[in-house]
């Protein structure tokens, strides 16, 4: 039975013992991913000095993630997709061992961070489409935006919870402890992936059309082309990019706190936790998105910009946190949302593939944000960026909305017709 309010849909859960083991070992160990953030964050400072090395092992993971998202949407298509995630988490165990003995040593090695950052990045993208094209399995393409919600209140509450926990651990027990944690996460992790049912892949696929070079490419190039043949799911793409490029200010939490809100380390927290806050409580609210559609979506990205701007011109930091807990809640009403309407106007054998693209523009469009903002911080000033960011923002998803009915009309609570998606 479908709720009718807001209270956050819970039904997948209730229903499916596959989703529950799914759901609750990624919350494990996105957990135990976000600790390990801090932690290798802490260390290569500790080893280096070096801002610029912190930034660097980012980029380490994020370059082999987008390549092993890539290949990661083919296999998804083409391999039983409970293999193919057990297959990519196992390893993760041993990347995460490697950390935790490289910091017990008398001189840790940096070299390590960074293969172990570069791998972990490379598994993750290789499972991640198996992981978002088995949902629709386990819950139904009915369920797809009560699962979406929860997915995206699990990464929230992850937000808050990790790097926190990373952090108590890291000046605690010690980076060893944390690594240590982390991998035992993922092991649990991997324990639920065996008790899954198989996911096989679609009817006319099979692990023999995953051979050779030439058939990976022509296959993503298949996923490429329905994109670009499908409006609503072009659209969909683009309103991310709309709400991601020039308005992603996390870049500028410090010297907000530092030069705007008179506070240090602790303001920053507080900027930092305020949108994933805003996230849960959309998240607990989501009830009623199992029954939307495009309109909430541009209307979700637009409460985004719209509170960017008021964050940007904002000097009394209890009004800055409001709004950008106000622009969390919007992001997580957008992410739902756009999750289930790209998972709805897909069809199943795409499925991992489209995926692939999704996450893909998912990793670059926040990465291209921050340094965007950053950029323009540089030529303006943080306060003006992120306003003009915002305006940006507004504009572009204005001008998507506009350009893609089939955006607008989209609806979860009718089936997708091949025609207009």
């Amino acid at each position: 039975m479908r709720p009718t309010g807001l209270a956050m849909d819970l039904s997948p859960l209730k229903e499916s013992r596959d989703f529950r083991l799914l759901y609750a070992g990624f919350l494990g160990a996105l957990i135990g991913t976000l600790m390990t953030t801090v932690a290798v964050a802490v260390q290569v400072y500790e080893l280096t000095g070096s801002p610029l090395q912190i930034g660097l092992v980012g980029l380490a993971r994020a370059l082999p993630l987008v390549a092993g998202v890539l290949v990661g949407g083919v296999l998804a298509d083409r391999l039983d997709r409970r293999l193919l995630m057990l297959a990519t988490r196992l390893p993760l165990v041993a990347a995460a061992g490697a950390l935790a003995v490289n910091a017990l040593l008398p001189e840790p090695q940096v070299w390590v961070l960074y293969a172990a950052t570069g791998l972990t990045g490379l598994l993750a993208g290789l499972g991640g489409p198996a992981m978002l094209a088995a949902v629709p399995a386990l819950v139904g393409t009915g369920r797809l935006a009560a699962a979406g919600a929860l997915t995206a209140a699990s990464t929230q509450f992850a937000a808050l919870l990790g790097p926190a926990l990373g952090g108590v651990l890291v000046a605690g027990p010690g980076l060893a402890f944390c690594y240590a944690v982390d991998a035992a996460g993922l092991l649990l992790f991997s324990l639920a992936l065996l008790f899954l049912r198989p996911l096989p892949p679609p009817a006319g696929e099979g692990p023999d059309a995953a051979a050779g070079v030439r058939r990976a490419f022509g296959a993503i190039a298949d996923g490429v082309r329905f994109v670009r043949g499908r409006s609503l799911i072009l659209g969909l793409l683009l309103i991310d990019a709309a709400a991601m490029v020039f308005t992603m200010p996390q870049a500028l939490y410090p010297v907000l706190a530092d030069r705007h809100f008179g506070g240090g380390a602790a303001v920053v927290g507080l900027l930092y936790a305020a949108p994933a806050l805003g996230a849960l409580v959309g998240a607990v609210t989501s009830g009623w998105t199992g029954r939307a559609g495009g309109h909430a979506l541009i209307g979700a990205v637009l409460l985004w910009g719209v509170s960017l701007v008021g964050f940007g011109l904002s000097a009394n930091l209890p009004l800055a946190l409001m709004l950008l807990a106000l622009a969390g809640l919007g992001d997580l009403v957008s992410e739902t949302l756009r999750s289930a309407l790209l998972q709805h106007g897909t069809p199943d054998e795409l499925r991992g593939r489209v995926s692939a693209l999704w996450m893909v523009q998912a990793t670059v469009s926040p990465a291209l944000g921050n340094a965007a903002v950053g950029l323009l911080a540089e030529l303006t000033t943080p306060r003006s960026a992120i306003v003009i960011g915002g305006l940006v923002c507004l504009a572009a998803t204005l001008a998507v909305a506009v350009a893609f009915p089939a955006l607008r009309r989209a609806s979860l609570a009718t089936p997708a017709d091949p025609r207009t998606t």
